[in-house]
């Protein structure tokens, strides 16, 4: 999904275009090849969890800020931390490319394995987990439903298996505010073209086809540890996505944060950090 025009003006105090570059690595897609941003994070020693983290609907590399670092020495793992095609120092969208109702379906099942491919990441031998933000964790997800063997585990923060009013409603006024409001400039701290990655994300949430997105069916056949987090005060979703996802995956377990937004590892960071660490140590071998 999207930060609000607050978190994201925050979010660029402390991590920006101007910080210290991420790499690109070049990556074939059926479409096209394309340079994505990455950069490792955390030491853990050998054998322990790799955790990718996959970013929401604005999101980069550098908006995670240093979270991703935090929570890899936190829990003794080393992270990978990318943007998409289309954000950050990504790749942009292509001339009038939109995206269609399968985008989060393509980031799945194209888009992360090859990216994993080219940075040598043996993801059959030693399968990483996934820590996914919004979109990244319907992507995350998606992953862990239909490539059950590549994947460890998942923990996942908002995340949407279906379309909600409150979604939308919060999306269209994230469209008048990058049109009316400095959100565009504030935007182009963390992407080389910031309307690449508003435009991408915000034309196909509210184009008419999206109306019945829906994973519900398809995350039924998770069988890796879940965690799913999610705020009271999320404006992008009610409580029914994660509770959702508890119905259909048995294992899920499930955190729910008062005083908390849409980006639970922004607005509660030490709570995140806990019930993650716990969550590995109970789970990753």
């Amino acid at each position: 999904m999207s930060c609000t025009a607050s978190s994201t003006a925050s979010s660029t105090a402390s991590s920006t275009l101007s910080a210290p570059a991420a790499d690109l690595v070049r990556v074939r897609l059926p479409q096209r090849e394309v340079d994505i941003e990455y950069r490792w994070v955390g030491r853990g020693a050998d054998g322990a969890p790799m955790l990718v983290f996959l970013h929401e609907g604005l999101g980069s590399v550098s908006m995670w800020r240093d979270f991703p670092q935090r929570l890899c020495e936190a829990c003794g793992c080393r992270g990978l931390v990318y943007s998409r095609p289309g954000y950050g120092r990504s790749t942009p969208r292509a001339p009038q490319e939109s995206w269609d109702p399968d985008f989060m379906h393509l980031q799945a099942r194209q888009v992360l394995p090859a990216l994993l491919r080219a940075l040598g990441v043996d993801s059959e031998r030693r399968p990483p987990w996934l820590f996914g933000h919004s979109d990244g964790a319907s992507i995350a997800l998606l992953v862990a439903a239909h490539a059950p063997r590549q994947v460890a585990g998942a923990i996942v923060l908002a995340p949407h298996i279906l379309v909600e009013d409150l979604s939308l409603s919060s999306i269209d006024k994230a469209r008048r505010a990058y049109l009316e409001t400095d959100l565009r400039q504030r935007l182009a701290r963390h992407h080389a073209d910031p309307d690449s990655a508003f435009w991408g994300w915000n034309r196909i949430w509210l184009d008419p086809r999206f109306r019945d997105w829906s994973i519900e069916s398809e995350i039924a056949s998770i069988d890796c540890p879940l965690l799913a987090v999610q705020g009271l005060d999320d404006e992008y979703g009610t409580l029914e996505q994660i509770r959702g996802i508890a119905r259909r995956v048995p294992q899920t377990e499930l955190l729910e944060l008062a005083d908390c937004g849409h980006s639970p590892h922004r607005d509660q960071p030490q709570a995140v950090i806990d019930a993650c660490r716990e969550f590995l140590r109970r789970h990753a071998r």
